[in-house]
């Protein structure tokens, strides 16, 4: 546990370092005394939207945008007769990001299931350049998060005991004007939990674009958990298409996840993208999400 609790102070510290520099569209490098500092161009972001499906990517608005979020989740297709899910009860997230440097943005967020309030913070530690100086962007994302729901005493004691975590470093490659991908290890944290279930888990992402048009894309994510728990959690899959136009982002997608926020999927999924059981066949949920930036 307390190789946890240093993981966890670690990853929360590391984008606060952010705060204390000076924040530019461009990176300066100083050759020497004499030579003036040369602006190196850094490369375009290697998604269109802060969000691949269901995990986050290495984007980051430039100071003073703000970003209006629709996260919606259909009911589980499961064969009935509930129209693929659009029927059956629906999970819903609204949210709104505001970036305050060019570098780090702030967010908040309100989910349906179980009255989720979410906090988050991004920060974009390393940016690639295009002269290849620097090849990767590397970005923080951590949100803290808090359920509202009106449930008993006896579920939660204390006010702590509704609060979770998640933390994550996302790095992140331009290839090419086609093909971007991304791997995001991650930590998941609740504060209680039901017994046999654990309080932290391990998870590390993988996600990819490939553009078929100038504003569509087919999107990848794949979330796959690393920590052992009694009830394993089953592993997150998700495709999807994405329509872009300026300032406005369209994912409609297939996903074995029902939660929005992170650690809920992390930690508790129990859908099997690829279920072979020939009675309830694959598990999996419509979905979409919409991004609106000014």
């Amino acid at each position: 546990m307390k190789l946890y609790k240093i993981i966890f102070i670690a990853q929360f510290a590391l984008p606060m370092m952010l705060l204390a520099q000076e924040q530019k569209d461009t990176l300066a490098v100083v050759v020497d005394s004499v030579t003036p500092a040369v602006e190196v161009e850094l490369e375009r972001a290697a998604f269109e939207s802060t969000s691949l499906i269901e995990n986050q990517t290495n984007r980051v608005y430039s100071k003073g945008t703000i970003e209006m979020i629709m996260n919606h989740r259909f009911g589980l297709v499961n064969g009935s007769n509930d129209m693929i899910g659009i029927w059956a009860p629906a999970n819903i997230r609204i949210a709104v990001n505001y970036s305050i440097t060019d570098r780090i943005t702030f967010g908040f967020g309100t989910t349906k299931d179980h009255m989720l309030q979410d906090f988050s913070l991004k920060g974009a530690l390393l940016r690639q350049t295009v002269n290849g100086k620097m090849p990767v962007s590397v970005t923080y994302y951590g949100n803290a998060t808090v359920n509202a729901s009106s449930l008993s005493k006896e579920t939660f004691y204390h006010t702590s005991d509704r609060w979770s975590f998640f933390n994550q470093i996302i790095i992140a490659k331009r290839i090419s004007k086609t093909f971007s991908l991304q791997i995001a290890p991650s930590y998941s944290h609740y504060n209680v939990v039901e017994a046999p279930m654990h309080n932290d888990l391990f998870a590390i992402q993988f996600g990819g674009r490939a553009k078929v048009a100038s504003d569509i894309s087919i999107l990848l994510d794949v979330n796959q958990p690393i920590t052992s728990q009694d009830i394993a959690p089953k592993l997150g899959f998700s495709i999807g298409t994405e329509f872009s136009t300026v300032g406005h982002t369209f994912q409609i997608f297939v996903s074995n996840y029902r939660g929005i926020v992170n650690q809920q999927n992390n930690i508790f999924n129990q859908n099997d993208f690829f279920s072979s059981d020939w009675l309830s066949g694959p598990e999996f949920a419509i979905g979409f999400n919409i991004s609106r930036t000014w």
